[in-house]
């Protein structure tokens, strides 16, 4: 059956909406060990997605040119609204619901006049609870990633910390979402229901936070830090090491950009003299992205299979030998 037959059973109340992703997840195709041995990006299931989001960026683009005014400003609200409740809520189309749900954010900090800069409670109370609507009415993954967000900025503006001298912070900010994340992650280790997709953003958020904190001490704040770079070094490793582990790439992609540039700035503060270094440098990533993106998993149960009946790997998914 296709997804819109499942659909149908599911709206006469045939079967459950739970049922209907377990359904179109399942490949009768693979075996038990590689059914679950990839990471699905469910968010998109074809081009017609993509050219949908394109219609919806292109849209709320133009009308963000036009100057509205006063109330006629919670026109573009009510219209996302609406187009959310057919792509989303009828249609089930996941990644122009993501362009939908930022547009009402910004849309929505236009109509109750919160654009400014400043950075004030309100101005992230209020866009945060929209995002927290959109998660209560549509279940869609990616709203979790806006709400950490505005929860992480709530308690900082509660605080009173300045986030720019607060570097750890950053990095407890991103830990914290790390352990939401594989909350998540450990309800669905088969990576088969929206739990594994709220896992998904959560870790692309964690990750960067993380990084970044990490990274801003060690290339910035720890200039007379011995052993600088080899801590560097071990931190990337162990950043590695913990991504196999839990099985997600989405953690190397969303930090590998600072992971080039630290090795570029240690390259230069370590005098390296080579020709076009950053071109390299970019070349050897690109190396390590393609063998490890074809071997993952023959890498991941090189390392890890010996940690199979471990009390941790059942929160995990099975690590294939």
């Amino acid at each position: 059956m296709d997804r819109k037959t499942l659909l149908k059973a599911s709206e006469q109340g045939i079967i459950s909406k739970q049922q209907v992703e377990l359904l179109m997840s399942f490949d009768p195709s693979d075996s038990a060990s590689e059914a679950n041995s990839e990471e699905q990006l469910r968010f998109i299931r074809s081009f017609g997605d993509i050219f949908i989001t394109l219609g919806i960026v292109f849209v709320s683009i133009a009308v963000a040119q036009f100057e509205i005014n006063g109330i006629y400003k919670i026109i573009p609200v009510l219209v996302l609204i609406a187009t959310t409740e057919w792509l989303v809520r009828v249609r089930r189309l996941a990644l122009p619901g993501i362009a939908l749900l930022v547009a009402t954010l910004y849309y929505s900090s236009q109509f109750i006049g919160l654009s400014e800069p400043d950075f004030k409670l309100a101005n992230i109370t209020i866009p945060t609870l929209v995002a927290v609507a959109f998660y209560w009415r549509y279940k869609m993954p990616f709203t979790l990633l806006p709400i950490a967000l505005g929860v992480i900025s709530i308690v900082t503006v509660l605080l009173d910390i300045d986030i720019r001298q607060a570097k750890m912070l950053i990095v407890i900010y991103g830990l914290a979402i790390f352990v939401v994340a594989m909350w998540f992650d450990s309800r669905d280790v088969k990576r088969q229901t929206r739990l594994s997709d709220a896992a998904f953003w959560l870790h692309l958020l964690a990750a960067p936070l993380v990084v970044h904190g990490v990274m801003v001490n060690l290339l910035v704040e720890a200039h007379s830090l011995p052993y600088r770079e080899l801590l560097i070094i071990l931190f990337f490793t162990g950043f590695f090491l913990i991504a196999m582990y839990v099985d997600r790439r989405a953690i190397l992609v969303s930090s590998i950009s600072y992971a080039i540039y630290a090795i570029v700035e240690l390259a230069r503060n370590n005098q390296i003299h080579i020709e076009n270094m950053t071109l390299v440098i970019f070349i050897g990533f690109g190396v390590f992205i393609i063998i490890f993106g074809v071997y993952w998993y023959k890498i991941r149960a090189a390392i890890f299979g010996k940690f199979n009946n471990a009390k941790l790997s059942k929160y995990v998914p099975v690590i294939i030998r």
